[in-house]
């Protein structure tokens, strides 16, 4: 009776912590979406990036890390038609002016630390990798039902992305290019 005992508490005890365990929830790439906006003196552009890959990790619903890939051959521009300058843009933010996407056809975001700031918000520090040069970035994000959203500006000369940068070139005028860039990201998992 003792053993039976014994095992049936060894059993709910391992029942119990299955729901402590880290889950792996990958990201819908198709139904997730990385919209970027980039300003400058006479305006902005905007478009969309895609993700290549991504996972969410979850201990039972609180979130405890994730990893993402976006695939830099992706970018892509919205607010021009074809033909009025939306080929010639994409072409040269995939330049090495820009995100040179020959050589550096990825990035990568890597969660490193989480805290909690209330009902499915989270605190997150990051390590981003663009043109294979990592920074840390810090955002918030939240989760929804098979979802989650976060906002965050990413600064561009951290990543040797310099062109048109007021901060590193004198007199570009009207042709200076702000240093932030703006980046909208759903994911849906």
């Amino acid at each position: 009776m003792r053993n039976f005992k014994t095992a049936t508490l060894a059993f709910v005890i391992a029942l119990s912590s299955i729901g402590l365990t880290a889950q792996n929830k990958k990201i819908n790439i198709e139904k997730s979406t990385i919209k970027w906006v980039g300003k400058k003196v006479t305006g902005q552009h905007d478009g969309t990036i895609n993700f290549s890959s991504g996972t969410l990790v979850f201990e039972g619903d609180k979130l405890k890390g994730g990893s993402f890939e976006v695939d830099m051959t992706s970018i892509l521009v919205k607010d021009l038609e074809a033909g009025k300058g939306k080929e010639k843009l994409e072409g040269h933010l995939k330049s090495a002016d820009f995100f040179g996407v020959d050589k550096f056809n990825t990035a990568t975001l890597e969660f490193k630390s989480i805290g909690a700031k209330g009902s499915d918000i989270y605190a997150v520090t990051a390590d981003l990798t663009i043109k294979g040069i990592t920074e840390p970035v810090k955002f918030d994000i939240a989760l929804g039902a098979g979802s989650a959203r976060t906002s965050l500006k990413i600064n561009r000369t951290k990543y040797d992305i310099k062109y048109g940068s007021g901060s590193f070139f004198d007199n570009l005028g009207d042709k200076a290019i702000d240093d932030d860039f703006e980046l909208n990201i759903i994911l849906n998992y």
